[in-house]
């Protein structure tokens, strides 16, 4: 029976030119993959996940996210500025109130091949 550490090394140092070349020509560049990183440790937090389905379906205002999130207002803004400031949140206002939805249909099938995923 074969080790871990024995499977997960090469068992001959045959380097693969035409694998090698072709991941050389599609590798995005080292400053796109550090903002795709960056972007996913946002969905790392369970806090905005759920804000994020609580505006799966219509704009809410900080107070209705609270109240349904059973969560303070001044932890649903900080969470929601996070959100804005990585596009996956917009708002608009109207009077002194301010409405949250996803920034765009992005935001809802990323959520949802996630979730795609995990049912597998």
């Amino acid at each position: 029976m074969m080790e871990l550490n024995e499977i997960d090394c090469c068992q001959t140092f045959d380097v693969h030119e035409e694998a090698l070349q072709k991941l050389s020509e599609e590798m995005p560049p080292e400053e796109l993959l550090y903002d795709l990183a960056e972007l996913f440790k946002v969905f790392g937090d369970s806090t905005r996940i759920k804000i994020l389905y609580a505006l799966f379906e219509t704009e809410l205002c900080v107070c209705d996210i609270a109240q349904a999130l059973g969560m303070t207002q001044t932890a649903v803004s900080h969470q929601l500025r996070v959100l804005k400031a990585n596009k996956l949140v917009k708002f608009r206002k109207e009077g002194k109130n301010v409405f949250y939805s996803l920034d765009d249909d992005h935001v809802r099938r990323i959520i949802d091949q996630g979730m795609e995923h995990l049912g597998e």
